[in-house]
């Protein structure tokens, strides 16, 4: 499926699909699955988030799951290469590991801290910008491995969950404020 639309905020605004009580009572789940599958929408979004980063990175990072998706087309759109920060338990290596807390949990992220060389520029992609914890996390485990934190693109930041704060002093893009 391809639309027409002209922007990439534009896209994300109307292709959202919101899910109530997901994945527990009282969360309103934003689903943008609908918005990747649109292949239109998937390239404006793609080019916006890493327009600013252009020239700036070596590498895009994607926190997993949906970041996955879009590191992968964002490395495509800059011509470099693609690493995963995961979910504990899924890589086979050495790892480097941080915790953080959801907004209705805790979890923990990974790295294989020898798949990029020291020093390498990184952009790290996720969907979206809640508390936080899943993006400070991230650019944690990047800086651990020895790389740098070139900059961070979501496509949309929850704005009354005050994600940034727990982010101070990193450049943090948002293709939507809701």
């Amino acid at each position: 499926m391809t639309s027409t639309f002209d922007s990439a905020a534009r896209a994300v605004d109307e292709l959202t699909v919101l899910v109530p009580d997901f994945p527990k009572p009282g969360i309103v789940f934003r689903d943008l699955t609908p918005v990747f599958a649109d292949g239109r929408a998937l390239k404006l979004i793609t080019d916006a988030l890493v327009e600013p980063f252009r020239g700036a990175v070596d590498v895009v990072a994607g926190v997993e799951a949906r970041g996955f998706l879009l590191a992968a087309a964002a490395a495509y759109a800059l011509g470099v290469g693609v690493a995963v920060i995961r979910k504990a338990g899924k890589l086979p290596r050495e790892v480097l590991a941080q915790g953080y807390l959801l907004e209705y949990g805790q979890a923990t992220l990974e790295v294989q801290p020898h798949d990029l060389p020291p020093a390498c520029r990184v952009l790290v992609l996720d969907d979206i910008l809640a508390t936080g914890g899943t993006l400070a996390a991230a650019t944690t485990l990047v800086e651990r491995a020895g790389w740098t934190v070139a900059g961070a693109s979501v496509v949309l930041e929850l704005d009354g969950l005050g994600g940034r704060a727990a982010l101070p002093g990193r450049d943090i893009r948002s293709l939507v404020i809701a």
